[in-house]
């Protein structure tokens, strides 16, 4: 169509969403890596595949007078010219406006060299990592043959142990942390030691030394956690504002108008601690009563779009 719901629906600066990707069920996973689990003399061959898929709503930059995409191209900050990539070469800022220049070859030789082999180098308790460690997650596949794959898988979940290696992927090398989980095996890359931000970094958390708490503050906030623990359902939990907004994106595309809602903030109030924790734990109970389950009420109380009309 030439524009019709959605042209009208432009407005100055105006993003667009490509339609073909809402409501995304997911295709089949394809692998991203493939190669062996390596430790001893032993080479168990396997593939990697994602295994979080991120779920997020893209949208396009577009000229609202013609909606054609924005195009953003490489120019000097000092003269506003275009810079051809011939031109442009890789800097390292080392003061304000002075840049160290290296070249691609210079890096060459610090580039390791991929070896398709995930080389096991310990096998540790998972209680010793602390998830801060933990980055993107990949699901482990055997390929070829599976049964070395099981008997790994199997080994770790009955000793109960997390194997640690490191492997070479897109030119990168990675830590990363292999786990058996039901006789599948998990993989975790993880961040180095020198890449998480230190509690001590933090100026704010030093007043915790002087803060004083009662042991009748410490029972009321326990009460208030036991009211609320619960085993974790992580279809519980939503992305409301991700369904909301490719909710209103499927309506103006199919002609509707609407009202955009007036978001309002609530001021923050500074009340007192004790009162605050016995309402809370009423609050808490009165709410499991309602629902013996455990499951808490989901709020409902984000704005909506307005409907207005049907365009014509």
């Amino acid at each position: 169509m030439g524009g019709g719901g959605l042209r009208a629906a432009a407005m100055p600066g105006v993003l667009l969403v490509n339609m073909a990707t809402l409501r995304q069920t997911g295709a089949m996973p394809r692998p991203i890596w493939s190669g062996t689990i390596s430790f001893g003399l032993v080479a168990i061959p396997i593939k990697l595949y994602n295994g979080v898929s991120k779920k997020s709503v893209a949208f396009n930059q577009l000229d609202d007078r013609s909606m054609s995409r924005i195009k953003l191209k490489k120019v000097s900050a000092d003269t506003g010219e275009d810079v051809p990539d011939e031109n442009i070469v890789k800097g390292y800022e080392i003061s304000k406006g002075r840049y160290v220049v290296v070249d691609p070859d210079e890096l060459e030789p610090f580039i390791p060299s991929v070896t398709r082999a995930i080389e096991l180098e310990e096998f540790v308790d998972l209680a010793e990592i602390d998830p801060v460690y933990f980055d993107s997650q990949y699901i482990v596949a055997p390929d070829k043959t599976p049964k070395p794959y099981a008997l790994l898988a199997r080994a770790m979940e009955q000793a109960g142990k997390v194997a640690i290696g490191r492997f070479v992927m897109r030119n990168k090398q990675y830590v990363a942390a292999l786990r058996a989980v039901d006789g599948k095996l998990m993989m975790s890359t993880m961040v180095f030691a020198d890449e998480v931000v230190p509690m001590s970094a933090v100026d704010e958390l030093d007043s915790l030394a002087d803060v004083q708490v009662s042991d009748k503050e410490v029972l009321m906030a326990e009460a208030l956690v036991a009211s609320l623990s619960a085993a974790f359902e992580p279809k519980k939990y939503r992305d409301n504002y991700r369904e909301q907004v490719l909710d209103l994106i499927e309506r103006k595309a199919a002609g509707e108008q609407f009202e955009a809602p007036t978001a309002v903030a609530a001021a923050p109030q500074v009340i007192d601690l004790m009162a605050a924790l016995e309402a809370s734990v009423k609050a808490a109970k009165a709410a499991r009563g309602r629902h013996p389950a455990g499951a808490p009420e989901m709020a409902e109380d984000a704005p909506k779009p307005k409907r207005v009309r049907k365009s014509a």
